[in-house]
């Protein structure tokens, strides 16, 4: 069923249960919080993201491609300043496709539906294969920057895979492709060889993980 909502397009993923700060400032967003604010029940002060596949968050030609898997999320934290910007807190709730973005108003609009997780069953070697990985990038990582994830690891596959793709520092296309996988044992199977990537790849240049490396602006001088 198709359902409309506020929508915040990000240059960043958003993945279910995971919190992100965010800090509005440009009018329409700005527009957007204060029609959430005026929604009395805080529980449905929901609104939509999407990442920008190419051009930007802001300004007069912002968000000029944008992925079509996103994600519903939670207005939890608002801190308004007196310039009218805010500072909040968002949680990501279930996934949704953004089927059209109506920009004709003070806020852009999704119609949208939910793409629920499917229930399936994930091989036991596929989850002690994530793990392990997981846990071999924690130590590799631990002596160059802080852990990434504090606390014992999901048991449940679905939450297991989501906490690993919401800690693994990949690529905006990386990130975009395990929201997209079908299910919790294909996202695992995905984000397991992707941090068995960065880990050969640390093996090489073990002063940065591999995403900061491919970052790192190359100057000749």
């Amino acid at each position: 069923m198709t359902e409309q909502l506020p929508m915040f397009p990000l240059n960043a993923v958003l993945f279910p249960g995971l919190s992100v700060p965010l800090h509005v400032f440009e009018d329409r967003y700005r527009a957007l919080v204060h029609h959430l604010l005026r929604i009395e029940d805080p529980t449905e002060r929901l609104f939509g993201s999407v990442g920008v596949r190419e051009g930007y968050e802001v300004g007069d030609h912002g968000a000029q491609s944008l992925f079509r898997v996103g994600c519903k999320a939670l207005l939890t934290e608002i801190e308004s300043h007196g310039d009218g910007t805010f500072d909040v807190v968002a949680v990501g709730l279930e996934r949704i496709q953004l089927d059209r973005l109506d920009t004709s108003g003070p806020f852009p609009v999704g119609h949208v539906e939910e793409l629920p997780e499917p229930t399936s069953h994930v091989a036991p070697e596929v989850l002690d294969r994530a793990r392990s990985t997981f846990t071999a990038y924690r130590q590799a990582l631990s002596e160059i920057r802080a852990d990434p994830y504090e606390g014992m690891l999901p048991r449940d596959a679905s939450y297991l895979s989501w906490t690993l793709a919401a800690c693994a520092p990949l690529p905006l296309h990386d990130r975009q492709a395990l929201l997209e996988a079908d299910d919790a044992g294909e996202r695992l199977v995905l984000v397991t060889d992707l941090l068995r990537s960065e880990l050969r790849a640390m093996n090489v240049i073990p002063s940065l993980p591999a995403t900061e490396v491919a970052r790192t602006r190359w100057s000749p001088n």
